[in-house]
């Protein structure tokens, strides 16, 4: 099973659309996956699902439930004041450790409106997971002006992004 996490909590976010893209790759690769939106982490899971709280929150514990499960992952990580999303840190910082995701493999996807296409988050997080005991493919997807290759509906309309996505999907999957 690939877990591919929509990295933000931002409701109709261009990486949740991004995320439907790559599981119809999946899907034309006849592999399982799930789509763990963070748009569904509870409002006040910071306060009420992490540190003296571990465990607790039935429905973190559900989200946690689907990294874990994950034999790889796939992050689509939205540029956010050049890094990643804090929500998607928060939501890192509260799966169990050691454990949660140590000893799985990542792929990752940056996005953003400007030209370097998520360069800075990818970054960030691979430093992150990798830390975490979680090995990162080398193959790193970045799509610049994203805003002008996807369409409100979820089309991707660069045949270059879509070229590198299924390249991904390949090397993801020999990984």
């Amino acid at each position: 099973m690939i877990t591919i996490v929509a990295g933000t909590n931002r409701p109709n976010s261009r990486a949740r659309r991004i995320a439907e893209v790559y599981g119809t790759i999946l899907s034309k690769q006849k592999v399982n996956f799930q789509i763990l939106d963070l748009t569904e982490l509870p409002v006040d899971f910071t306060t009420t699902a992490l540190y003296h709280n571990t465990g607790t929150h039935d429905h973190f514990n559900n989200l946690v439930a689907m990294a874990e499960a994950a034999e790889k992952l796939v992050f689509i990580v939205p540029e956010y004041n050049a890094s990643f999303p804090g929500v998607l840190k928060a939501f890192i910082d509260g799966l169990p450790y050691p454990g949660g995701i140590r000893g799985k493999k990542a792929a990752l996807v940056g996005l953003s409106s400007g030209g370097q296409g998520g360069l800075l988050p990818i970054n960030h997080l691979t430093d992150v997971l990798m830390y975490l005991g979680t090995a990162v493919l080398p193959q790193r997807v970045r799509l610049p002006f994203i805003d002008k290759h996807l369409t409100a509906e979820g089309q991707l309309t660069e045949p270059l992004y879509q070229q590198l996505l299924q390249e991904q999907v390949e090397a993801l999957l020999a990984f």
